[in-house]
């Protein structure tokens, strides 16, 4: 544990932007998790969730939660046939 006041205060900013990306980083997972699966079964509301997917990628890109080439590689995935 740190002894200087400002490094204590940033312990715990780290702490919560940690939790908050990794969240984010999880419903990222998901939502291509799910627009694979249903992009597989060819279900009628696959385009929706590889939108909602292809979304939620980018915004990560935007935060700075990923990094660009793995949001474009990612992205790539979705969209081939």
């Amino acid at each position: 544990m740190p002894n200087i006041k400002s490094q204590k205060k940033r312990v715990l900013t780290n702490e919560k932007s940690r939790a908050s990306n990794k969240a984010i980083k999880s419903e990222i997972r998901t939502a291509i998790k799910k627009a694979l699966a249903a992009k597989k079964d060819e279900a009628t509301d696959a385009t929706d969730l590889i939108n909602h997917a292809v979304s939620l990628v980018d915004k990560g890109v935007k935060k700075g939660i990923l990094k660009p080439n793995k949001a474009a590689r990612e992205k790539s995935r979705l969209m081939q046939a």
